[in-house]
């Protein structure tokens, strides 16, 4: 138990100065320390500095880096990467704890940083990055070729060497950092820079992409394992070769690219082909495509003997053709005539029952066009059936000189269609003439034409035609019709005395003769 006396003894420190105190001793004790442990809790804030937890099993020690430091450490900090950081402890009066300032990092040991590679390739392999199906096929031979590595080196120069031995091509170069904390970040603006490239533009877009560098430890080629690398990588729109480290060295980016070389030399091989073996190709490609024509051209000789052989006789088939077309033509004329002998009869028949020629001879006229013009396309439909069969004949024959016997049997049937109208017109205009002459004929024979020699017709008051005076009583009303009209009369007594006649107009006859 501390006595009074004892306590009154101790000096008096306010809170600051019992934390400079303690920020003394421990920045004295330990001026210069090297800390195994997970990273866990990182944090980069907007000012740069960073902020983490190390951490083991059986405590935890808080962390900073200062920006300034953060842009020189030769690895990218993230949680669950197990590193060594080396720097001085120090407290933080704010929250009465001590941390680590940090000034170095590296990762503890191959073991743990071959573990998170491996963990990451299983995370990014489960989200489809690696598959087979999203790889893109190289081109043949790519226009332009984009480079993506340091400028300085002997990479650049093999891949440029290369490529001139081969198939020289234009190559656009996109220098980049290929290791330490800021490679990542320009590899991937490098990947997305050239696919953000227009065809057509003021600088051309690659058909093809290789990303290289040399060899190096598995610390110098983690920017190539990088996740924001892989995705980039994989996202590409334009075909990439990974081309990192020697043959024996597997990085992530092999794992998206969509071809992986394992020399810079060999991705320039990948890229372009020889030229020489190319030409020789393209020259024996030619002689073969020149030897199966022939053998094509051969065989469908053979082939056109063998089906000439099974064809029928030309000249037989086109005097078959010819028949039938004759044959159509001889129905046609017996097909016209008789209607025009039907259309005859039937204008024959209308013209005994129609009241006036006239008006018989236009209706038949009209019927007798239409008669004809279904007559016409009717030909022009079988002239047109036997001309298609004609040509489907000559174009399976194939044989050019019966194709100009053809052409002028064509030419024949089409002088003839062209004369066919014209002797159906004159055919039609000599039957509507000889129509016309017998409605002529008719007419001379009506009896009107004999009230014009001055004759006379006697009708009763009915309107019946009396053929004789016999039976006509004394006061009997008639009605003379001559020519230039009719006039009422009253039958007289032979020697008698007109009387007024019965009939119903307003006035009397101005004078009535007797006809007996």
């Amino acid at each position: 138990m501390t006595t009074p006396e004892l306590t009154h003894n101790l000096p008096e420190l306010s809170v600051g100065q019992l934390s400079s105190a303690l920020q003394r001793t421990v920045e004295t004790a330990f001026p210069r320390v090297r800390v195994r442990g997970e990273i866990s809790g990182f944090k980069r804030a907007p000012s740069g500095h960073l902020y983490l937890n190390l951490k083991d099993p059986d405590a935890v020690l808080g962390a900073v880096c200062w920006k300034g430091v953060a842009a020189r450490l030769s690895i990218r900090p993230e949680d669950g990467m197990e590193v060594i950081a080396t720097g001085k402890l120090t407290t933080f009066a704010g929250q009465s704890k001590y941390q680590l300032v940090i000034d170095q990092m590296e990762l503890a040991g191959r073991g743990a940083l071959l573990a998170l590679i491996e963990d990451r390739k299983r995370r990014l392999a489960a989200e489809g990055l690696f598959e087979a199906a999203r790889k893109r096929p190289l081109p043949l031979l790519p226009r332009i070729i984009g480079v993506i590595t340091s400028p300085t080196g002997a990479v650049i120069r093999d891949i440029l060497h290369r490529l001139n031995d081969r198939f020289p091509r234009p190559v656009l170069v996109w220098p980049v950092l290929v290791q330490g904390e800021a490679a990542a970040a320009q590899i991937v603006a490098a990947i997305e820079g050239f696919n953000r490239l227009v065809e057509g533009g003021r600088i051309p877009r690659p058909d093809v992409l290789i990303v290289a560098r040399g060899g190096g430890s598995i610390e110098d080629l983690m920017a190539f394992n990088d996740e924001a690398v892989v995705r980039a990588a994989a996202a590409s729109a334009i075909p990439l070769i990974s081309a990192v480290g020697h043959e024996t060295d597997t990085t992530l980016i092999d794992f998206a690219s969509d071809r992986r070389a394992p020399t810079p030399t060999a991705a320039a091989e990948m890229a372009v082909p020889v030229r020489a073996d190319l030409r020789q190709a393209v020259t024996e490609r030619g002689q073969r495509l020149d030897q199966a024509a022939e053998r094509i051209l051969q065989d469908r000789n053979l082939r056109l003997d063998a089906l000439g052989r099974g064809l029928t006789d030309p000249r037989r088939a086109v005097a078959e053709a010819r028949q039938r077309l004759e044959d159509r033509g001889q129905q046609l004329h017996r097909s016209m005539r008789q209607r025009l002998a039907l259309s005859r009869g039937q204008v024959e028949t209308l013209a005994a029952r129609l009241p006036h020629p006239h008006a018989q001879i236009a209706l038949a006229r009209s019927r007798f066009q239409a008669e004809a013009r279904a007559l016409e396309q009717s030909f022009t439909r079988h002239l047109t059936s036997d001309r298609q069969r004609l040509a489907a004949i000559s174009a399976r024959l194939r044989i050019d000189p019966w194709r100009q016997e053809l052409t002028r049997q064509g030419q024949g049937l089409i002088q003839l269609a062209a004369r066919l109208p014209t002797a159906y017109d004159q055919q039609r205009r000599t039957r509507a003439e000889r129509i016309a002459g017998l409605g002529r004929l008719l007419e001379s024979y009506s009896y009107k034409g004999t009230l014009a020699r001055g004759f006379v017709v006697l009708r009763d008051e009915a309107g019946a035609l009396l053929s004789g005076v016999a039976t006509l009583a004394p006061g009997t009303l008639v009605t003379l019709e001559a020519q230039d009209g009719s006039r009422k009369a009253e039958v007289l007594e032979e020697g008698g005395n007109p009387r007024p006649a019965r009939s119903r107009a307003k006035a009397p006859l101005p004078k009535q003769e007797s006809l007996f």
